[in-house]
């Protein structure tokens, strides 16, 4: 199973500001993590360490897993 394989989403809810969350297990590469928030930003944690945010503005930066940070053009 890969990264962009299939996932079971191991746990799931809305906080009282109305954002959402899950949490993915990938099988044999781990478990990740997503969490979109009311104001359209969004964040997710991969299996493999790396991380992922999207602000509100679209503005994309991408974490590496060993710790680069990368700030993506629109």
């Amino acid at each position: 199973m890969t990264q962009r394989g299939k996932s079971t989403i191991t746990g799931h809810g809305t906080n009282k500001q109305g954002n959402h969350w899950c949490t993915r297990d990938y099988g044999s590469c781990g478990t990740g993590f997503h969490y979109s928030n009311t104001d359209d930003s969004y964040y997710y944690k991969n299996p493999d360490g790396s991380t992922v945010h999207v602000d509100k503005f679209g503005q994309k930066t991408l974490t590496t897993p060993d710790g680069r940070v990368i700030k993506l053009q629109k």
